[in-house]
This record gives structure tokens, sequence and C-alpha cells, in this order.
């Protein structure tokens, strides 16, 4: 199931200080920024991130993967489902589906759903975007795409041009082709899925992040603001030749063993993906927001400190972007430096933002402020409290045994 799965819009989890509030969420008491002085800016910024559409809709994941991960019959009103005869490398919560092949090596196969007034309002980046976050999946797991199929409904000639003409420019653009799919002009509305198969030699999981690792987050700022939207974007008009070297140095640091752990940045921004990350992989993390790679307050990017609205709207923005080319890896301290140089080479921004570490808990600062933003032990986020840190420590090695190579082992150890 793949981490940035798509569905209707619903309404938001109850937060912080509502009524009603999910145990993980449930109000804490002010917090101190040294002697008497409460925090100003931090809370509501996290209230707000757990609010947002971007979480709404990755905990739609947890609906669906109980629903798959349920063999009782009542489950969803039908037969128990057959077990699959090709077992997967690692379970579901990653950001593509994983296969053995029998020679060696990874099949990966993700999908993308978009949302369908994204589609209506903007198909020509609709059908872009679509292709490109399916390969931002695929690179987020250490492989290379191969082929690119869509299935496409629309109601009208003019939409339906548009979004083959965006999803044609990013093939060409990243030199993958685009190789068929399913077709239906008479529909009532204009939908998009998009599907990308690739190969990797050894894998980036979800599930590999361990504690005292070191959070490196990468972003492409070569860019700027699509519209009103959040999105950074940084491919469109970027060099196709360049685009294409960049994505292929998330393989070429899992094959030299420098990366086992990470995901891409997907809609609900950066520290959701960081919670995606942890809880998958039973862990908890702190994070200084002030260390993120982002563009400058003149490029619309975050002041962190101004105490304004303007300047939380910014922070907001900024915090719950897709990046276009944006990944959170989790890194053996030891090795931390090579990659940071490694996507210096490409002119691409990597900091160290922060440390994994044991617990459930994600926590966030900001200058003297500090928060947290999740307890996975009181509730879960993707995974519905399906893997606590104790379940996936203790089952991690057993279920993903082809994450634990004996380079990468050496670097763990």
């Amino acid at each position: 199931m793949s981490a940035r799965h798509i569905s209707k819009s619903v309404r938001p989890e109850p937060v912080e200080g509502q009524d009603g509030a999910r145990p993980g969420l449930r109000r804490a008491q002010p917090e101190r920024v040294g002697g008497d002085q409460p925090a100003r800016l931090l809370p509501p910024l996290l209230t707000a991130l757990r609010a947002g559409r971007g979480f709404a809709h990755k905990r739609d994941i947890a609906r669906v993967m109980h629903s798959l991960n349920d063999d009782a019959p009542h489950a969803m009103s039908g037969p128990a489902v057959t077990p699959t005869h090709a077992p997967t490398t690692v379970p579901n919560g990653d950001d593509c589906a994983v296969l053995p092949l029998p020679g060696g090596g990874h099949q990966l196969l993700a999908i993308e759903g978009l949302m369908p007034d994204f589609v209506q309002q903007q198909p020509w980046f609709a059908g872009y975007s679509a292709v490109m976050v399916n390969l931002s999946d695929v690179a987020a797991m250490g492989g290379r795409p191969t082929a690119v199929v869509d299935a496409l409904w629309s109601a009208d000639e003019a939409t339906t041009a548009e979004l083959l003409r965006g999803m044609r420019a990013a093939s060409a653009q990243y030199g993958v082709p685009l190789v068929g799919g399913h077709t239906n002009l008479r529909s009532a509305s204009a939908q998009l899925a998009v599907a990308v198969l690739g190969r990797a030699e050894r894998l980036i999981s979800s599930f590999a992040a361990r504690p005292g690792d070191r959070l490196l987050v990468a972003t492409d700022l070569r860019g700027a603001w699509q519209g009103d939207a959040p999105f950074w974007n940084a491919s469109t008009a970027a060099p196709a030749a360049r685009l294409q070297a960049d994505l292929a140095l998330l393989p070429q640091l899992a094959e030299t063993g420098l990366v086992d752990a990470g995901k891409d940045i997907s809609m609900a921004g950066v520290l959701g993906t960081l919670l995606m990350l942890l809880e998958c992989s039973g862990c908890g993390a702190q994070v200084q927001l002030e260390r993120l790679p982002c563009p400058l307050p003149a490029q619309g990017g975050p002041d962190w400190h101004e105490d304004s609205v303007a300047a939380h709207a910014a922070r907001l923005r900024w915090l719950s972007a897709f990046p276009s080319f944006g990944f959170v890896l989790a890194v053996r301290p030891a090795l931390a430096a090579q990659v940071q140089a490694r996507f210096a080479e490409h002119g691409i921004a990597c900091a160290d933002v922060g440390e994994v570490q044991a617990g459930t808990r994600l926590e966030v600062a900001m200058g003297a402020e500090q928060a947290y933003l999740w307890d996975l032990a009181e509730s879960g986020f993707i995974l519905a409290g399906q893997a606590t840190a104790a379940t996936v420590a203790a089952s991690a090695p057993a279920r993903a045994p082809a994450l634990v190579e004996s380079a990468m082992e050496r670097h763990h150890a």
C-alpha cells in the first residue's frame, strides 16, 4: 500500500484542544521555553499540521490496511482472502510494493491516485505530477523506474489532452516510457491514477531506521511555489539530464551501502513523512525545525521565529509541502557526512535535522520551544496501532530479512 494513498476528502480526526480527541492527541500542559514563559509559536503550528488534509488522508491508509490484514470472513463482508504465493519482501506501509526477483534484486511497484479537484483544475500539471510522484516513490526505495502505465477517466477531450500532455512531458523529463493503460472518455468527471514499475538491487525501506541514526532531509531548493498550492516545483523547468541524475542518486546511495532507511516527502509534508518512517521502524525521534532545508523568506519560505499570521502560514505551508524532490533518510552516524556530501555534489541541500531515538514520540523543537507532534504508543498513524515500538522492533528483522545485509549489519553494529 503506497504511503501516498489518496482518497476522497474526509472530516479531520479530532485534534488537540477539541472534545473527543484521540488519546495520542490529548491536550497537554503548555510547553515551557525556560522560566515561566509558555511556548508561543510551536503548539499552534503542530495543531494545524494534525488537522490538515495531508495528515487526514494518510490516516485513511490505516483503515484500508486493517481490512487487508484481517483474514476473518466478516472483515470485508466476503470470503477470507487467500494469501499471495509470491510474498513481498517488506510489509505494507512502504513507498512501493516489493517482490523478490528469482535472479536477485527486487521488483518495485508504485501507484498514485490524484485528487479529482486537482485533476480538474490543473490537468497538465496533474498529469505531470502523477508520473513524478511515482518515480519519487521508486527512488525512495533505492530503485530505478522502468515503465509507466495510467488509468484515465475524463468527460471532455480538452482535459484528456492536457492530462496526456502532462504525463508525456514528465516521462520525457525523467526518461521513463509511458507504455499503456486504461482509458474512459465518457466519465462524469476527470480522474487519474498512474503506476510505475521499477527495480532495486538493494532496498531503502521505511522499516530499517534504528535508534541513534541521524535524520537527514534532502530537498532540491532550485524551484518555486506552484501557484497557491503547497507544492514546491523544482522539476518542470529543470534540465532533464539533471533530474535523471538526481533521482539516480538514491539507488546509488543504497547500492554503495550508505543508506538503507528512508522515505520520500509526500503530501503529509516532511514531519508527516517522518512520522510514517518512525511508525514502521518502531522508533521515536527529535527534530529541530530550523535545521530543515527550505527556501528563503523572500522566496516564500518560512521565518521560524517571526510572530505573525503571515509567518505562521509560511511555516505551515513549508511543513505541509510536497517538494517534488525531497527525502527523509535515517543514516548511521558514521555515514551521515558522506551522504550529505553526495547530495551537495548534485547541488541539493541536505541537512542533519535530528536523531532517531528509542520510544514512540516525535518530538519537535523550534528555537527554545519544544513539543511533541505525535505519540505512536497512544495513537497509530498509518498502521492504526498495529505496530507499536515493541512489536515492530521485535519483528522487523524477521519481516524484512533482505534489509539486513552484511554491509548494513556492520553499520548497524
